[in-house]
């Protein structure tokens, strides 16, 4: 059964900042989509990080500290509810969809360590867009952001920077780029996780040796796929 004849699982987090280390949850969404696309399940969280928001996250994302503090629950409790259902999802045998990946579960994994959970270890099968579509369309212009690839693959992405928009429109983008590069897509769910964790360490070869001649010969790009080193 490929990508695009089952059901997906998406995940997508917004949060304080762009280091998986220091950054904390803000909001994170959690859906099942079936193979038609439909939304079949979802679970939503707004949580208190326990730290300041800074502004410029705030302006992305558009939760305040005010609103976090009010409206959110604690982080350890939001920490160990998203860690379970993704958890759940994974056993039931759902492809987990993240764009970028390593990102949100690195720092879900720093999140887990921080709170006392039980991080999810070596989650598979994940798939990330990104990834894939720096493989099968490698010499293409322009940003790779989620909005750039929603806009380049037809899918509608209306409100960017919520997690449950976000996340839905990941799962979209997936499906989209394997029904236009299948050739170049691994046939099955477990050689494709293999191969984007391949791929991705190539971008990151690649990445770190465009730096290194360009910008800062010390520079060292981030490993690890799905989870960072």
């Amino acid at each position: 059964m490929t990508l695009l004849q089952r059901d997906l699982a998406v995940f997508d987090l917004e949060t304080t900042g762009v280091d998986v280390r220091t950054a904390r949850i803000v909001t994170a969404c959690i859906a099942v989509l079936d193979a038609s696309g439909t939304v079949v399940s979802r679970r939503d969280w707004l949580a208190d990080p326990g730290v300041e928001i800074p502004e410029g996250a705030a302006a992305i994302h558009g939760i305040t500290t005010e609103r976090a503090r009010a409206e959110g629950r604690p982080a350890a409790e939001v920490v160990a509810e998203i860690v379970a259902e993704l958890h759940a999802r994974l056993s039931a045998g759902l492809p987990l969809v993240v764009y970028n990946a390593p990102y949100d579960l690195s720092l879900l994994r720093f999140e887990a360590e921080r709170h006392g959970v039980a991080p999810l270890v070596d989650p598979a099968p994940v798939v990330d867009p990104l990834v894939i579509d720096k493989a099968v369309d490698r010499y293409r212009k322009g940003k790779r952001t989620l909005e750039a690839a929603a806009a380049h693959y037809g899918v509608a992405l209306d409100g960017a920077h919520d997690a449950g928009v976000d996340a839905i429109a990941a799962g979209h983008v997936a499906r989209a780029i394997v029904a236009a590069h299948a050739a170049k897509v691994p046939d099955t769910l477990d050689e494709l996780h293999t191969q984007q964790a391949a791929w991705h360490e190539q971008q990151a070869s690649s990445f770190e040796d465009y730096m290194r001649t360009q910008r800062d010969q010390h520079f060292t790009a981030d490993r690890g796929w799905p989870v960072r080193h």
